[in-house]
């Protein structure tokens, strides 16, 4: 059964690095749509890694998502969202607009990150994934108390539906 987000909604990709995250929302949505961290972060940086650029970067992310919002455009946010800290200023967002918000969660195993993650051309540290585990699976039980109109299993490989409210 095709999971339905609605035209207007935020999307929030919740995972891991090398979780696929990025191809699963480019396999999906038009560029303009996805709105993501580590272009913000190599627009300001020359360098999407360059993890001293993220609070520029972030500030970017939420004035563009804001504006998408406030236009009533479909806006995926493409970045690990891995905790309550990171997803309440873009709930807020989607709040101020009066759009419904979706989660899209990516629990994929320590060994399978490792494995993508040294197939990437940008690698993160092994004690990044590690966190990244942690963080996740701490979320798994607030994703549900935060007020999304739908949590979507990225693994999930039925088809995606952009529907009218």
């Amino acid at each position: 059964m095709a999971a339905s987000i609605p035209a207007d909604a935020l999307v929030l990709l919740v995972g891991a690095a090398a979780s696929g995250k990025s191809t699963w929302a480019a396999a999906r949505f038009r560029p303009t749509q996805i709105v993501s961290s580590d272009t913000f972060r190599e627009l300001v940086a020359d360098d999407a890694a360059d993890q001293g650029a993220t609070r520029v970067a972030f500030q970017l992310l939420h004035l563009v998502a804001g504006a998408r919002l406030e236009r009533g455009l479909l806006t995926v946010i493409d970045a690990t969202n891995l905790t309550s800290r990171a997803r309440r200023p873009l709930l807020a967002l989607a709040e101020r607009y009066g759009r419904p918000a979706v989660a899209v969660v990516f629990d994929v195993p320590l060994d399978v990150l490792r494995e993508r993650n040294a197939a990437r051309g940008r690698t993160v540290g092994e004690d990044v994934l590690f966190r990244h585990v942690q963080q996740l699976r701490a979320s798994l039980g607030q994703l549900p108390t935060e007020g999304y109109v739908g949590l979507i299993d990225g693994a999930d490989p039925a088809p995606i539906v952009v529907t009218d409210r």
